[in-house]
């Protein structure tokens, strides 16, 4: 079984490179409206409060996230929009604060977790390994929209490989969330890191292949950029049709990024 150590030290750096860009803020800043429809620095940042407090439950209180789940269910075209409305309406100190107090938590919950140990989750039951990556891809994700607000660009890091994985591994969920049967055979996806490492995922000699930058395939898969602008290359029509539907986060088929006009 995978040791979350690594992967919860990444989570922690992730959010605390995230804290840095949002902690000095002037409340007007906190109120700038992110890519996201609807969703300010500060929804972005409740969001990650809300969703670390639903895996804590997850990780801790079966029960209580039982019953979260259930009022996901009643609402689930608006529960996620709603948990960050709900945690965006106060002071930013406080939602800060909570945030970090929530991180925190669910940082020690999985670290303490018995080795072997699965959570429910809104999908499959999840390793505190699996858990800890859903976490920093959403925080990376999140973190983009944030970045994207303050018009800041982020040096990517090979943290990222943790989003490359999740990429890779949700490849027939991405199917699946589109009503269409997923490929027989596995893809070959080859990933230039940050560090200049590459990361390689499936058969070497797989007809179906994906190549690229890593931080462009992770801006894809989290909906973060529109394919158009990403130096990503599909050999194969497989792997050209999972490029233009692919995601790594649960849920409904995303809507994405428009492409970006000229000159922009």
């Amino acid at each position: 079984m995978p040791d979350p150590t690594s992967v919860i030290d990444d989570l922690r750096e992730e959010s605390e490179e995230l804290d840095r860009l949002v902690a000095g803020l002037s409340p007007q800043r906190w109120s700038l409206p992110t890519p996201a429809p609807g969703w300010t620095v500060a929804h972005q940042i409740a969001h990650l409060a809300w969703t670390d407090r639903s895996a804590l439950l997850a990780v801790t209180d079966a029960d209580g996230f039982h019953a979260l789940v259930e009022k996901a269910l009643a609402a689930p075209g608006s529960f996620v929009d709603e948990g960050a409305e709900e945690g965006a309406g106060g002071p930013p100190g406080e939602l800060l604060a909570r945030w970090r107090g929530g991180r925190t938590a669910l940082e020690e919950a999985l670290r303490a977790a018995p080795p072997g140990a699965r959570f429910p989750w809104y999908g499959p039951p999840m390793s505190a390994a699996s858990m800890a990556t859903a976490r920093l891809m959403e925080t990376w994700a999140h973190g983009q929209d944030v970045a994207d607000a303050l018009g800041v660009v982020r040096p990517p890091t090979d943290r990222l490989r943790h989003v490359a994985w999740l990429g890779v591994r949700t490849r027939d969920f991405a199917y699946g969330v589109h009503g269409l049967t997923p490929p027989a055979d596995p893809f070959r996806v080859e990933l230039r890191a940050p560090s200049g490492d590459l990361w390689t995922y499936g058969p070497e000699d797989a007809p179906q292949r994906v190549t690229g930058p890593a931080l462009d395939f992770c801006l894809l898969v989290t909906q973060r950029a529109h394919r158009t602008g990403l130096a990503l290359r599909a050999d194969g029509p497989d792997a050209d049709r999972w490029l233009g539907i692919a995601q790594a986060f649960a849920g409904p088929p995303g809507r994405g990024r428009p492409p970006k006009e000229a000159g922009s």
